[in-house]
Order: structure tokens, then sequence, then C-alpha cells
């Protein structure tokens, strides 16, 4: 089986599973019954064509013509359920539209809200009890993750600016400024002293005239 068809039947399987498990999802489908909707990805350059029927056929040819056809970027797809957005994206030229707006606008709800649930998944095989550890470690650990990344990152701060001197601390800043600002202070009042001087200066030397 060739890659792309194996992509689009990972997609097909997959999209179809979750629009059977949300009652909500089987009637946005059903609203979309008897179009079809082709997507040409920029990233990937890849075009997909999905037809929906009593279920949702993802193809990767497609000698039809679309009832709607768009050309974007995958995380554009999300915008296209506001009407204002897809006049926005259209003369951002990040988007081109061919087509049934209304017809991509209710695709784009119904793509977006196809949002898996693992823990609903992993309990068909495992049981809600497992399926509910395992997804919770899964989130700890994620978040374990992170917080190691902000601590290493903070870490890096402190290495750069105390250790390897390579910029300067918050201390240090405050303490530079504070010395311009003296030097100033210091340039302005010596200024102040050279202009009497020479006031004075030129009195005598009036005076002796």
């Amino acid at each position: 089986m060739p890659f792309s068809s194996l992509i689009t039947a990972t997609i097909e399987t997959v999209l179809n599973r979750l629009i059977q498990d949300d009652p909500m999802l089987v009637r946005q489908a059903a609203r979309l019954k008897g179009q079809s909707v082709q997507i040409h990805l920029k990233e990937l350059d890849q075009t997909l064509t999905f037809v929906f029927s009593q279920q949702v056929d993802v193809l990767n040819g497609y000698e039809g013509q679309p009832d709607c056809f768009l050309s974007l970027k995958l995380s554009v797809l999300p915008q296209l359920k506001e009407q204002a957005n897809i006049t926005r994206l259209i003369k951002a030229d990040e988007l081109v539209l061919e087509g049934d707006m209304r017809l991509a606008q209710n695709f784009s709800v119904l793509l977006t809200e196809c949002q898996p649930d693992p823990e609903e998944w992993l309990s068909r095989l495992t049981g809600d009890v497992v399926a509910h550890s395992v997804v919770r470690g899964a989130k700890d650990l994620g978040h374990f993750f992170q917080a190691e990344l902000i601590r290493h990152q903070s870490h890096l701060g402190q290495v750069i600016t105390e250790e390897w001197r390579i910029a300067p601390g918050p201390l240090e800043v405050a303490d530079f400024c504070d010395q311009v600002d003296d030097l100033h202070s210091q340039l302005a009042r010596l200024e102040a002293r050279i202009q009497h001087v020479s006031r004075n200066i030129d009195n005598q030397v009036a005076d002796k005239q």
C-alpha cells in the first residue's frame, strides 16, 4: 500500500471513529452528507478529498468536481469557523477558497471538534481504572518535564549572568545606571562652575578696562 494511501486510510478510520463516538459530531457530519470538500495542505503539498455519505471517505485521488476547494496551511483550518476570518485570510493570501463558503465553515467546525479522548479509547482495551491511571500518569509526566524545562532555563540564565559573565545581572545593570547618573550630575556641576568662573573673569577684565 503506497504511503499516501496509508495516510488517507488512517485519517479516514480515525475520523469516522471519532464521529461515531460523539452524537453531536454525528449530527454535524449529517449536515455535510452528499457533499465533498477538497483540501490542499501547503505544508505537505498534498491534496485530500473528504466525501460525506453514510460515513466520511478520505481520498488522495478524486476526479470529480468538489463542492468546496481549500488551499491552506493546516493551522489555518480552525479559523474558517468564522466568516470574517475567511475574508481576512483570503486577503492575506493565506487561503484559497473556491465553492461553498458555508460548507467550508461547517467542515472546519467538524474537524476542529473531532478531538480524540485518549482515556476513552484506552479504556476499551484496559478498563476505566487502568486507562485513568495511565492518562493521569502521562499528564503528570508532562507537567514534570515542563517544570524541569523551566528550571533548566532559569539555571542557564543564572550561569550566563553569574558564572560565565556573558550578560550583566539586574543588580549590575542598576549599579551601572546609577554610576551614569552620578557622572552626569558631576559633569553638570563642573559645567556650571566653569561658566561661573568664566563670568567672573569676564567681569574682572571689564572692570580693568
